[in-house]
């Protein structure tokens, strides 16, 4: 089974939505500048170096709107051991890619 390890959510306020979520849920976030493309970082649970400490839990992040990009939506980030067999695997189910493959340093659990 492949899990979601990591989800992103774009903003249009980052204050208002770091107060937002560390309010409502008691995340903590952490606010990087613009050579990290104005990326927040949201701790939704306890966590180590390697990440979340409790089983199935995820931490995610948040990105600013861009005017100029199409429609942007929340999205999760999902663990596979080979990423272009599971992109054949998502078109041949019937699905379709709306970005670029992006390899990442996640490690299955």
């Amino acid at each position: 089974m492949n899990p979601v390890v990591h989800f992103e959510m774009p903003y249009d306020n980052r204050q208002r939505m770091a107060k937002f979520y560390e309010s409502a849920f008691g995340w903590h976030t952490q606010m990087l500048g613009e050579d990290m493309g104005n990326y927040v970082l949201a701790t939704t649970t306890e966590s180590g170096e390697d990440g979340p400490k409790r089983p199935g839990a995820i931490n995610g992040g948040f990105s600013p709107k861009k005017p100029d990009w199409p429609a942007q939506h929340p999205s999760v980030v999902i663990a596979v051991d080979d990423i272009k067999t599971a992109a054949e695997k998502v078109r041949d189910a019937g699905g379709n890619r709306v970005s670029m493959l992006q390899p990442t340093r996640h490690r299955r659990q």
